[in-house]
């Protein structure tokens, strides 16, 4: 039988904007900060009156470009406290928003232009030349292309921005007066709050990246389900957060523009992680709540300033964690951080199923150490599956994790074979490997398609990952499967080492050996590489690692 979350949960049949401020004209507290540049706190911030307003702007004014219901609006840029103005604003104005990754390739983002066609595009003044020359690979209308970059956070203040190649964002802002008046169309329905209202764009990990649609009933559904399981502790008031993820990845999209502002969160924003900056800044506004993914959790806990002191980060209360398994060594370096009074909480969520579908309930969070990630969010259910695909496993027995939720995903955008290959009967095929223990706590294993068949026997890479990492010299590490010709495959792992460590490929082999199982032994090597290869929400790119093996040992991707 599937294990169903112990709150039940049914979204309200509204759209965002309306479920988010209430109507376009409601009373809304204009004086308390929710969004705020973290290098400019004093002057560039907006409050959930201004979120508001902003966003009416922009509405009203890419309206009045002949923009139509579910046009498409395509936002490519780093971290902005206007990068949710543009979200809300394309969904007032009953467009769908589509997000791309700022560092995406002319020829990555070219496929993302030619499979949503937005109707307007608006692309960061680092991002510009990529976003014209994507343009010209595949004919796309240049007219379309604006320039996303700083205006005065003063309304009433005059600008005037030039440049020689596109059209500034600006000309699509409506004034203020015009912006104060419009209305957003609200039609309390159930086939209105199903439209699609986001198309955010798979990692790509396992192919070329699918377009994820995100129905406005989902992400209102995640909005309460958060509510519920992240902020359940009454005994909590303040709570500011800092947000380092990117925005235009499921995580930092969905709760940082929707989640956080809604329910009051202080957010400090950072264009991108810096990890000094990120330390300062944790100080400097007495942060109580961090969302991470590993990658940051990584050098945190092996940050010399953090570990001896130096940096103060006592502000800390909670911090949640996903995007890639951690092992409990990490975890546990991290919390020696604060002497064991924070723990790390493992949190699951997917673009399919946006932004967490697995987390902790706040109320459990001084409990022991754990690699779980929690339990099932309200609504949801969920039940893993043998390799058949038919039989359910018992506790503790792995198989693939499929779960049906009120905030999961409509669908691939164009794409019925992907959609009905991955969704059966309302049950989503994460392709994630897990199991869950007696008491319905939750543990991923691995994705699917990255598990290492040895000898017929799956390993997990995450597994042997967390193994490298407990090595004091070993900075990061990635593991993958290297094939032999009988297409059997061996483990090989890349390490970045720390500075000044004479570590050999014997040393970190012999390290594993005598750790693990013989199947699980590194009988495809080690080597040594100055940066592991991953997207920006820290999933490691194992199909660059391929690559580089079958280069260095001669072996079949």
């Amino acid at each position: 039988m599937p294990l169903k979350s112990r709150w039940g949960l049914t979204p309200p049949t509204l759209s965002v904007p309306t479920f988010m401020f209430g109507s376009s004209s409601s009373s809304l507290n204009s004086t308390d900060k929710i969004i705020i540049d973290a290098k400019r706190p004093n002057t560039h911030f907006l409050t959930l009156h201004t979120y508001r307003e902003w966003s009416k702007r922009f509405a009203a004014g890419v309206q009045s470009t002949g923009l139509e219901n579910a046009d498409r609006v395509l936002l490519f840029s780093p971290n902005s406290i206007f990068y949710p103005v543009v979200v809300m604003g394309a969904l007032m104005a009953g467009a769908i928003y589509n997000s791309a990754n700022p560092a995406y390739t002319a020829r990555e983002l070219a496929h993302q232009l030619k499979d949503s066609d937005p109707r307007i595009v608006l692309a960061a003044e680092s991002c510009i030349d990529r976003a014209l020359e994507a343009a010209d690979l595949i004919g796309f209308d240049k007219k379309r292309i604006f320039l996303f970059s700083e205006v005065s956070i003063d309304p009433t203040e005059e600008q005037s921005f030039t440049s020689t190649k596109v059209q500034h964002w600006s000309r699509l802002l409506a004034n203020p007066e015009i912006g104060r008046t419009f209305v957003w169309e609200e039609r309390n329905t159930k086939t209105f709050s199903e439209r699609t209202a986001i198309l955010i764009y798979s990692s790509g990990t396992t192919g070329l990246p699918k377009g994820v649609e995100l129905s406005h009933r989902s992400l209102i559904a995640n909005m309460l389900q958060l509510k519920t399981i992240q902020m359940s502790d009454p005994t909590v008031t303040a709570r500011r957060t800092l947000c380092a993820v990117p925005m235009y990845h499921a995580l930092g999209l969905c709760y940082y523009t929707f989640t956080a502002p809604k329910w009051g969160l202080e957010t400090y924003l950072m264009e991108r992680f810096n990890l000094a900056d990120f330390l300062d800044h944790i100080h400097t506004f007495k942060i109580t709540e961090l969302v991470l993914v590993p990658p940051m959790l990584v050098a945190m806990a092996k940050h010399p300033s953090v570990r001896d002191g130096t940096c103060d980060i006592s502000s800390v209360r909670k911090v949640a964690a996903g995007a890639a398994p951690i092992g409990m060594e990490v975890t546990q370096q991290f919390e020696e951080l604060w002497n064991g009074r924070v723990r790390v909480r493992q949190a699951w969520g997917m673009s399919e199923t946006p932004a967490i579908t697995l987390c902790w309930d706040e109320r459990e969070s001084s409990g022991p150490s754990s690699i779980s990630i929690g339990e099932l969010v309200p609504g949801a259910e969920a039940m893993v599956v043998k390799e058949n695909g038919e039989e359910e496993t018992r506790p503790g027995e792995t198989g693939e994790f499929w779960i049906r939720s009120p905030n999961a995903m409509k669908g691939y955008w164009r794409n019925p074979k992907a959609t009905a290959e991955t969704i059966s009967n309302g049950w989503l095929k994460t392709g994630d490997i897990a199991y869950r223990d007696e008491t319905g706590k939750w543990y991923m294993v691995d994705r699917k398609k990255e598990l290492i068949k040895v000898k017929g026997v799956a390993v997990a890479p995450a597994e042997l990952e967390a193994l490298l990492l407990e090595h004091h010299e070993i900075v990061d590490a990635a593991v993958i499967g290297i094939k032999t010709a009988t297409d059997d495959e061996r483990p090989r792992a890349y390490v970045v080492l720390a500075p000044g460590s004479r570590l050999t490929e014997k040393d970190i082999v012999d390290f594993v050996k005598a750790r693990v199982s013989t199947i699980k032994h590194l009988t495809g090597g080690a080597a040594f590489v100055d940066a592991i290869p991953k997207n920006p929400s820290g999933k490691i790119l194992r199909r660059q690692l391929r690559e580089i093996a079958a280069k260095e040992t001669g072996s079949k991707m």
